[in-house]
């Protein structure tokens, strides 16, 4: 993508009624558009990274054996009726039609992916499945807050699993915690494991994954020796200080820290509502028990840019950023310098890196500045210095450090 024809530009400032490090940076830097309270348009910016951390998810959640859908966002009333949740779940738009039919735009799918189950999951023999969707969700928040973060509007991924056991769920449960985890690590996170309230979802304990952000909402009790990991509402009488009761090793730290995602053990209180039953080995009618993971993917757009940005814009890891590679051509109006920089852009393209080539009339120091906001993770310089040297300077945006390498050494970037 050349940056002279991109769609959208860089701002000098950011918007003054944004306070969150994540709406201030993908603002100013192009990435997100703001329409009101708790709700943003992606731009191509924006939408090409969403992708890649779609991406990811989708790409673990079918490693564990995950099928993909598309579920309805326009929900009959009906059903949200019948689990009790159309009055109880105080998040819930409802929407009344010309024909004065209520509706619900989808906050969780609970209520519509039980009755596709129950269709295909008769017997023992059709379980455990799994099936997930990356979507939309709408959520009537009171106070919409922290930029994309917690949004009235937003996409997440949210996954769904029927077992004919509570062993099978809990056995499941760790499968996909280990594919979870895959899925911040290859995003550049360190997330942690929390026990937490299963809220108005489940009343049993629910698993949190946690990523320390100054931007966070919760507060967690954690241990650096082991993965022992707890919300201080549930965490009983332990506190700072206290030694950790996993490994008794070290003592434990206090943190603010953001949710990245989530698992409930529903356990049969959706299939019994909504009259799921399968055929159990002796012919009997038996109640699945559910599962429900989440992961909001807008909301970890958010999260990477919160924990990972510096004080010059947004660092995004390689395999979540918009582009690879931002080739920076510095030509100062020499036409032989722009030529060769236009023909490293079509060779690196054909090659198959990832470009953003800035090659628009500006300053040396507008498109430095503009490369750090922007936050892709190699910049390539292309100058009568380099061209002379018969190298291109290359620098790492998260580190600073600065190397020479040859055409063909940048070329191999996309897959470093």
């Amino acid at each position: 993508m050349r940056q002279s024809t991109l769609f959208t530009k860089t701002r000098k400032e950011a918007p003054a009624d944004e306070v969150s490090k994540n709406a201030q940076l993908l603002i100013k830097a192009g990435y997100i558009h703001k329409e009101m309270a708790g709700v943003y348009s992606m731009l191509p910016l924006g939408l090409r990274t969403l992708r890649k951390i779609e991406q990811i998810v989708r790409e673990e959640m079918d490693q564990i054996g995950g099928q993909e859908t598309r579920m309805a966002t326009l929900h009959p009333s009906e059903p949200w009726k019948q689990t009790g949740a159309w009055d109880s779940v105080d998040v819930l738009f409802k929407i009344q039609s010309r024909t004065e039919k209520e509706y619900a735009l989808g906050q969780s799918e609970e209520e519509i992916v039980t009755p596709i189950a129950g269709e295909y999951g008769r017997s023992y023999k059709d379980l455990p499945v799994m099936i997930y969707q990356i979507h939309q969700k709408y959520r009537d928040e009171l106070r919409a807050k922290s930029g994309i973060m917690r949004g009235r509007e937003f996409g997440m991924k949210d996954m769904y699993s029927f077992h004919s056991s509570q062993e099978d769920f809990d056995r499941f449960y760790q499968i996909a915690k280990e594919a979870y985890l895959r899925v911040y690590s290859r995003m550049g996170l360190n997330a942690k494991v929390t026990e937490a309230s299963g809220g108005s979802f489940s009343q049993k304990i629910s698993y949190e994954f946690m990523v320390l952000t100054d931007a966070g909402e919760d507060t967690i009790l954690y241990c650096d020796a082991c993965d022992y990991c707890s919300n201080v509402e549930v965490a009983g009488e332990l506190k700072v200080g206290d030694t950790c009761p996993r490994c008794g090793k070290f003592e434990l730290k206090q943190a603010v820290a953001s949710e990245v995602g989530n698992v409930f053990d529903l356990g049969q209180r959706y299939p019994k509502a909504l009259n799921f039953v399968y055929k159990d080995v002796d012919g009997e009618d038996k109640y699945p028990i559910m599962g429900c993971y989440g992961i909001g993917t807008t909301r970890l757009m958010g999260v990477i840019v919160e924990a990972l940005a510096d004080d010059k814009g947004i660092i995004w890891p390689k395999e979540v950023s918009p582009y690879r590679v931002h080739l920076v051509e510095l030509s100062g109006g020499n036409a032989d310098i722009k030529l060769k920089a236009d023909a490293l852009y079509d060779f690196l393209t054909q090659a198959g890196v990832e470009v953003l080539y800035d090659d628009r009339d500006v300053r040396a120091g507008e498109k430095f500045s503009d490369a750090e906001l922007i936050g892709i993770p190699t910049r390539v310089v292309i100058s009568a210095k380099t061209i002379a040297e018969g190298k291109l300077e290359v620098t790492d945006r998260k580190t600073g450090e600065r190397t020479m390498k040859t055409e063909g050494e940048v070329k191999q970037l996309q897959s470093a």
